[in-house]
């Protein structure tokens, strides 16, 4: 099994294993070049070992000393940079303030914001979730952490969330059905302390947050590469209340799940193709929908066909209609601790 990629930060937020072979260096005057690499990549990324000149297999520490004045130095410079840019934005705005006069002070919030490049996007939700002070709202269709991009985006989104829910927020997060057994799902919630929730469907909408019920975001493209800030009240009114119908209706998965019913053999991702197969879409369409790939909706077809006796894809509708699997009282999930009282309730009833 390959080891887990080493989390990319920077020197000030050292890990405890960088930090320890530092030490090590320190005192013994080097460490093996193999050792770096395997426990604490970043202490050559960050300058605080470098190879031996006539030996690159060893690495020597730099100086302490050495190393803090020129991170002091860089900052210092950061520091100044963003002071030369807060003058040059002033001298730029100042003249064109004076065009617009009073309007500028009484001018309304802008209720709409598009965000350009992944980075952007992220600053601007890190930025709005801090400022949160009682409950995050997330639908997320699909959970792809491959890849840099993908990786950046995990560790940004976990360190923000952690903080939110250290302040006594709240974490309410839909999935697709498909992300149940996600390992990458899974181990969010193994890691997560605090009240963080979640439950599925077999369909969410695409992807969308909303902070407070003050701001919103929400994809405004394909790439998920430019994104739409919201403020406007009325759609944000429409996005909780939507997210609410949609909580009720899930199946819940964390911090206490709930397994789905089969009925007549048929398992519940099988009763929600069958649902799309009656709708008279493709398999590709399916797939799509449900959040899997082609093949993995082939395959349901066919063990849904053979479970219902059909020999083509025509009469497989029908057996699907008279069969009852698409009942509507079949697909509402109870809360967590209700299927107990519902199962007493029946025995009182048949009694």
């Amino acid at each position: 099994m390959n080891a887990p990629p080493h989390p990319h930060h920077g020197v000030e937020d050292l890990c405890t294993a960088g930090l320890h072979l530092y030490e090590q260096a320190l005192r013994d005057g080097r460490v093996k070049a193999e050792d770096a690499e395997t426990a604490a990549p970043c202490l050559l990324s960050v300058g605080l070992l470098h190879p031996l000149v006539d030996d690159p297999a060893q690495l020597e520490p730099a100086a302490p000393a050495v190393v803090l004045h020129r991170l002091l130095r860089s900052s210092g410079a950061r520091i100044a940079e963003e002071r030369r840019r807060e003058e040059r934005l002033a001298s730029l705005f100042e003249p064109l303030m004076r065009i617009t006069g009073a309007r500028t002070a009484t001018a309304e919030p802008v209720s709409l914001r598009l965000l350009s490049g992944t980075e952007r996007i992220n600053e601007a939700i890190t930025e709005a979730t801090s400022e949160a002070a009682a409950e995050v709202l997330c639908v997320q269709p699909h959970v792809h952490y491959s890849g840099p991009r993908g990786e950046t985006a995990h560790a940004v989104a976990m360190a923000r969330d952690q903080a939110l829910l250290d302040r006594g927020c709240r974490i309410r997060t839909l999935y697709q059905h498909t992300q149940r057994h996600q390992p990458l799902v899974l181990a969010r919630y193994e890691q997560l302390r605090g009240d963080a929730q979640a439950r599925t469907l077999d369909e969410v909408t695409d992807r969308l947050i909303v902070i407070d019920g003050a701001v919103a975001f929400i994809p405004a493209g394909e790439d998920g590469r430019l994104a739409l800030e919201v403020r406007h009240p009325a759609l944000l009114t429409y996005f909780t209340t939507t997210f609410d119908r949609l909580w009720r209706l899930a199946t819940p998965m964390y911090p206490q799940a709930v397994q789905r019913p089969s009925r007549g053999g048929v398992t519940p991702r099988q009763q929600a193709i069958a649902a799309l197969l009656v709708e008279g879409h493709t398999d590709a369409v399916i797939a799509d929908r449900l959040g899997m790939n082609i093949r993995t909706a082939r395959v349901h077809i066919a063990k849904l066909a053979a479970t219902l006796g059909s020999e083509s894809r025509a009469q497989l509708g029908y057996l699907i209609g008279q069969s009852g699997i698409l009942d509507p009282e079949h697909h509402r999930m109870p809360e967590p601790g209700q299927a107990q009282g519902q199962e007493q309730a029946r025995g009182q009833v048949q009694e």
